[in-house]
Parts: structure tokens; C-alpha cells; sequence
């Protein structure tokens, strides 16, 4: 089964998000997660590790202008493709929401393939963008230029495209244990010569780049149902 990708809703319109909440369900790539406020979402993102992959941030909330909590949300350096979902259909509107830091803007009431087209569209872009950043740990992670980035300030480390294809897919599955099945499909593909075996040799090799003591991991974890990243 695929790992989801993780939607923050930021709506304060119950009606609206519990219809979105509903199409989205209907697609089974998507788990959504919803806050009402400002001040809720800002709490959300600025947890280390918050595994959001896109944000749906709403402009008329009850606390704040939702263009400014964009701006906050720039301001602490969270790269999270955000779609503001407005009422304004003006061009001053759309220039500012995109000048916060949003990389679309949709307006209501919209139809929900253009939704869904948008948001597949920023994921797509953001995970092949030389700016993405996910923290792993102590680490910086840079999937389009397959590095670690040590928060200590030590020297980068470099992946392959393999490596680096096996901790973007343990990363989305935040904490959750991912079968090897499920890595082998999804790095690998439908390759009938590749084996549990090669897999498990990545993640040897993973460890030695990756872990103080490889023999005593950390940070990827194997559990019972297959290879987890550390959440701590």
C-alpha cells in the first residue's frame, strides 16, 4: 500500500472542509489533517519533523489574515507548497497571496478536480525542486541533489539515487513502518531480479553514511512490519 501524502487544511468554514475531508477520502493518496485557526496551523508547522507535504491555507480566518500566516510560515523557512484558497477573485488579491509566499491560489468556489489538479501538480514540482528541504533527524535532507546535510555543520553526505529514493518514501510515511515489499515496488519498480536481499544491503549501506554506530540504529529503524525513520 502506498504511503499517503499528509494535507494540512488550515479552514475555519466547517461546511467546506468537511466537504473536502469527504472528496479527498474518495483518493486514497491523500490524508488530511485540519486546524481552524492561525495560531493553530503555526503550531502544527513548527513542530520538528511535521511531515506535511502541502498546505491548504485559507485567507479570511477568524485570528489572521491568512497571507500573513504564509509569510510566518516563510519566515521560518518551512518550504511546504502552500495553495491559498480565497474568496477574492481579484488580480490585486491572487499578487499578494502569491508575493506571501503561496505558490497557487484558488478561488471559491472551485470545482474539486481543479483542486486536486493543483495540489498533485505542487507536489510533483516540490519534490523534484532543488529547494526541498526535509529534516531526517539531525539532518537537512536535499532529495533533488541527493545530499544530508549534518546540522553540526560537518561535511555532506552524498546518496545515490537509490538511497536517496528510500528515505523521501520512509520520510512521507512520518514514523509509520513501511514493509519491504512496499520499498522494493516503489524504488524499484517491477524489476522481477531485484530481491529483499538487495534492499537490506541499501539500508546496510544507508546506516554506515547515516548512524553515530550502525549496529545500534537510531534513526532507521527496522521493525517488525519493515524500515521506519525515527520521529525523536
Amino acid at each position: 500500500m502506498a504511503v499517503k501524502q499528509k494535507i494540512l487544511l488550515v479552514e475555519d468554514d466547517d461546511a467546506l472542509a468537511e466537504v473536502l475531508g469527504e472528496q479527498l477520502a474518495l483518493h486514497d493518496e491523500f490524508e488530511l489533517a485540519r486546524v481552524d485557526t492561525a495560531t493553530a496551523a503555526l503550531a502544527e508547522l513548527t513542530q520538528p519533523g511535521h511531515g506535511f507535504d502541502l498546505i491548504l491555507l485559507d485567507v479570511g480566518l477568524p485570528d489572521q489574515d491568512g497571507r500573513e500566516t504564509c509569510k510566518i510560515i516563510r519566515k521560518n523557512k518551512i518550504t511546504t507548497p502552500i495553495i491559498m484558497l480565497t474568496g477574492a477573485a481579484s488580480e490585486a488579491d491572487t499578487i499578494f497571496g502569491l508575493d506571501a509566499g503561496a505558490n497557487d491560489y484558488v478561488t471559491k468556489p472551485f470545482k474539486f478536480g481543479i483542486l486536486l489538479a493543483r495540489m498533485r501538480a505542487q507536489l510533483r514540482h516540490h519534490e523534484q525542486a532543488e529547494t526541498a528541504e526535509l529534516q531526517i533527524g539531525d539532518y537537512v535532507f536535499r532529495p533533488s541533489l541527493k545530499i544530508l546535510e549534518p546540522s553540526n555543520g560537518a561535511s555532506k553526505i552524498r546518496l545515490t539515487e537509490k538511497e536517496t529514493n528510500i528515505l523521501k518514501f520512509l520520510h512521507r510515511a512520518a514514523g509509520a513502518a513501511v514493509a519491504r515489499d512496499t520499498l522494493l515496488h516503489e524504488v524499484w519498480g517491477y524489476n522481477a531480479q531485484v530481491s529483499t536481499h538487495t534492499l537490506e544491503t541499501h539500508i546496510y549501506r544507508l546506516r554506515r553514511k547515516i548512524e553515530a554506530d550502525p549496529s545500534e540504529a537510531k534513526l532507521l529503524l527496522t521493525l517488525e512490519g519493515g524500515y521506519a525513520l525515527s520521529q525523536a
